[in-house]
């Protein structure tokens, strides 16, 4: 056996080369991990580039297409960009001074601008909006209060007109079945959004887009009937539980909206870009006089419909009487069927024409919830249940809501419906056309 010291060196022996080879490996560790860190850090790298942003707009229609270049100060193009389908633009330049120019080559027939060119100074970490204005320059900021009052009879006559368009279905499903409809705001928004994604996610021009948009609401405002109310009315649920089911529907209605079409203003590809016509107080787009003449059209029709037709005739007939209309042999569940595929197709197309003329041609995932409000005020002053009385209501409801903005803030003008909503269920219930009814 080894002695004590023999050991012992044989022990520091290895203790010996065991920390050497522990040194080596970690100097040989140490030396791979800094060449490796050294191979793998990139360069140092600085973005001084800042923001420089706008929103061209003609009035209140957004200008696309033009290009907006940012040039220095010797004249030479630093970075350019193209206005989207909304009319916004962006580029981003290193800090100094710039001139922001508008190629006007690009800038769309009959689109008139007042200055060209804009000269910012860019300051590092602040974006820079720059604003260009459109239009004939005016000469004085003044409108007279007659012109200003003239202006905003015809938009109201044009809000009115739509909101009728809306609601006349909403009085109809009242009057034939007795149901608050307070799903009914998001037939509306589905008939826009269905009319965007054919238009937009699809490619198909705006009109027959909106024509098969129509064809699907008429589909949803059947499957409406079928699916949930006729049931519910076979079963004799009360018109309080069917209200509920109603409020429970538009909620679930509004909220897949938000979720498969987004939170944000969406706009519709064609008729962005509009010049008005007329002059002065008489000054209206293109746009906005095709949205009054369809709406007179679409109303009108279905006025003589419900006159001269014989479904129209008994739809007046369920309306006034359920039970004595079908005693004379009238298929009331048909004559509702209808009503909802009615009410279907002129919300699609209310919510088409409320989005183009009210919304800057974009669709908003709660507009009709929006509007809601001020079909009930419509229908209830002139008389829930009458087509007539909707018609004449809605428009005197669009006229006092456009007026207001006359002297309060245009962010406030929708709570003149509330007004008119809670002055008439004070003074008439029964509303302009309405009938006083005995309950109880």
């Amino acid at each position: 056996m080894p002695r004590p010291a023999q050991r012992a060196r044989v022990i520091g022996a290895r203790l010996g080369a065991g920390a050497l080879l522990t040194l080596l490996a970690s100097l040989m560790f140490a030396g791979l991990m800094g060449s490796g860190i050294a191979a793998a850090a990139p360069a140092p790298t600085t973005d001084d580039t800042v923001r420089v942003f706008g929103t061209l707009r003609n009035g209140s229609e957004p200008v696309a297409g033009v290009k907006v270049d940012a040039k220095d100060g010797a004249g030479a193009i630093v970075e350019s960009a193209t206005s989207s389908n909304t009319g916004t633009w962006e580029v981003n330049v290193p800090p100094g001074n710039y001139s922001v120019v508008i190629d006007k080559t690009t800038i769309p027939d009959g689109v008139d601008i007042q200055k060209d060119t804009v000269a910012v100074v860019v300051v590092e970490g602040s974006p820079r909006p720059v604003i260009f204005l459109f239009g004939a320059e005016r000469t004085a900021n003044e409108v007279s209060a007659a012109e200003e009052l003239t202006r905003l009879t015809i938009d109201g006559l044009r809000f009115g007109l739509i909101i009728a368009i809306c609601g006349v279905g909403l009085s109809l499903i009242f009057g034939t079945t007795g149901l608050t409809n307070f799903a009914h705001g998001e037939l509306v928004t589905l008939g826009a959004v269905v009319a965007w994604f054919f238009n937009v996610k699809m490619g198909i021009q705006l009109i027959p887009a909106t024509i098969l948009a129509i064809v699907v609401g008429i589909g949803i405002g059947i499957l409406n009937e079928l699916g949930i109310w006729r049931p519910l009315r076979r079963r004799r649920s009360g018109l309080i539980a069917m209200l509920v089911v109603s409020i429970g529907l538009a909620l679930v209605m509004r909220y897949l909206i938000l979720i498969f079409f987004s939170d944000r203003a969406e706009p519709f590809d064609d008729y962005q870009v509009q010049k008005q016509i007329g002059s002065g107080a008489f000054a209206i787009t293109p746009v906005n006089l095709w949205c009054i003449i369809i709406s007179l059209v679409v109303l009108v029709a279905v006025a003589v419909m419900l006159q001269k037709t014989r479904i129209g005739k008994a739809m007046r007939a369920v309306a006034d009487n359920r039970d004595l209309a079908a005693s004379s042999g009238i298929n009331v569940d048909r004559v509702i069927l209808f009503v909802w595929a009615m009410a279907g197709g002129l919300a699609t197309l209310g919510g088409v024409l409320f989005a183009m003329s009210e919304l800057g041609g974009r669709v908003q995932w709660e507009m009709g919830f929006k509007l809601l409000l001020l079909m009930f005020a419509g229908i209830t002053l002139g008389g829930l249940g009458t087509a007539y009385g909707a018609l004449l209501g809605c428009v005197i409801v669009g006229l006092l809501v456009q007026l207001s903005t006359y002297w309060i803030d245009p962010d406030l003008k929708y709570i003149g419906g509330l007004l008119v909503l809670i002055i008439i269920l004070t003074i008439r219930p029964q509303g302009i056309l309405g009938s006083k009814a005995r309950i109880g």
